[in-house]
């Protein structure tokens, strides 16, 4: 039995279309996609830097969603916003 759950973040665009479970409690959902890290190629400098900017694209997006005021937002304009985060990361330069 899955605990309840109240959000649910998709990392991947390959999972994007994939048919999702049914989780206990019916939680939002939002694809927040970022490159693979561990698919990354090349030198160790560089793998050490994919890592980084996917801890980063990470960070960024759990910073802007803890400081939503989820209580102030009706469930529509809370999965805006979850989207929102997801698109509006800006990606590595």
């Amino acid at each position: 039995d899955a605990p309840e759950m109240n959000f649910i973040f998709t990392l991947c665009d390959s999972t994007a279309n994939e048919s999702c479970p049914i989780w206990p409690g019916h939680p939002m959902t939002a694809l927040w996609s970022i490159p693979d890290p561990a698919k990354a190629e090349g030198t160790e400098a560089e793998l050490h830097l994919a890592f980084a900017d996917a801890y980063r694209m990470l960070n960024n997006r759990i910073s802007l969603f803890t400081n939503l005021r989820v209580d102030a937002l009706d469930h529509l304009a809370l999965q805006q916003h979850l989207d929102e985060i997801g698109r509006d990361t800006p990606k590595p330069n």
